[in-house]
Order: structure tokens, then sequence, then C-alpha cells
């Protein structure tokens, strides 16, 4: 099926240290690209004193919007190790941010990677994965005598019923798993003055 996806359910946060240098990492359910500038405004605040607060999201379903940011460490060093953890695990509507304190001992491109890495690593093996089913949603609009015909197919398809609202014609948004809105449509368009309504 590929209407599920998986992400995380709430932050986690994992320590890792190497050489002194001390890696702070932290891995948030986001939705938006809104909430990521949000979550990284916040702790580029809470860790305003660190060297390097880098990071790498993902975002949708199809795991398609994406970015790794090295915040001035060696190109490719640390966002593209950290979003290589968030792929090797299949997450997405994530953000992994990971903030280094520098210990004084430099530890050359490889050693950032793995420290990068590793802490990423850390911080998602902490948080709860769920697995999540991408759904649509459809308005449909329909006169009120037909309210059982709806209903009937409400209660036998099972969509989420979003709103609904009853004037002189009544309206309803209803949200269902992607691969069953194609059943849901056919049963829907088989009721009387039925009319499907994009908002």
């Amino acid at each position: 099926m590929d209407d599920t996806y998986r992400t995380i359910t709430g932050p986690s946060e994992a320590v890792y240290t190497e050489k002194r240098s001390k890696f702070i990492a932290v891995a948030l359910p986001v939705r938006t690209l809104e909430a990521v500038k949000e979550q990284l405004d916040i702790y580029q605040k809470k860790y305003y004193d660190a060297r390097h607060v880098c990071y790498a999201y993902m975002l949708g379903a199809e795991r398609k919007n994406f970015r790794a940011n090295d915040n001035g460490e060696p190109s490719g060093t640390a966002g593209k190790p950290i979003l290589g953890q968030i792929n090797s695990k299949e997450l997405t509507d994530v953000l992994v941010i990971v903030v280094r304190y520098f210990g004084g001992i430099k530890l050359g491109t490889s050693g950032l990677i793995v420290a990068y890495r590793t802490a990423a690593s850390l911080a998602l093996e902490e948080a709860e994965v769920v697995e999540k089913t991408v759904d649509e949603e459809v308005g449909i609009a329909f006169e009120y005598p037909f309210m059982n015909d709806v209903m009937r197919v409400v209660k036998e398809n099972l969509p989420e019923i979003v709103s609904q609202s009853y004037d002189m014609d009544c309206f309803m948004r209803l949200r269902i798993r992607k691969s069953e809105m194609p059943r849901l449509r056919a049963r829907l368009e088989k009721v009387e003055t039925l009319r499907f309504v994009e908002e």
C-alpha cells in the first residue's frame, strides 16, 4: 500500500559525546515548513551559545520535501548524515536538530560525519514511531430527504466526518484513507441529488 507513511509521535532527545565535543540531538514531529521554521527558531535561541545548530527535515507522505543544513560545519558533514538517518528509518514529517558544543579537539570530516549520524540515530531511536494513513477529503452537498442514503454510505465505508452543515442543502466534508476514496466516491455518486463540492 502506498497510502501509509511512518512518522514520530512526539519529541525525543539524545546526547552523544566525542572527543569532548557534545552533540545534543532532538527529533521533532512537524507537518509544515512553518512548523520547521518555528522549531528551528526555538532551538537556535535555546542553544544560542552553541557553535553549530545543524538540522535536516523530511515532509510529506511522498517524502519529496526535504532539506539538510550544515550550519557552518564543513559541507556534507552534518546535515546529510542527519538526513541519512531519517531516510534509513523511512520517516517523514520529522525534523532532527543536532546542536554541537565544541570540545577543543578537531574531529576531522569523517569524525564529524560519524558524530552527527550517531547523534541523529540515537534521538530517532528514542522516538516512538507510528504508521499513519495518507488521507483525502471530499466535500458533498445533497438535499435533506437523501440524508439517510448518505448516512448509510458513511456507516458502511467509515470515513471521518470533518464538518457538516444543514441549511437548504446539506453539506458534509468527509476524510478517508486514499486507497478507499474511489470506492467511497462511487457509492456517493449513486445518491440522488448529491454533488461533489470542491472548496
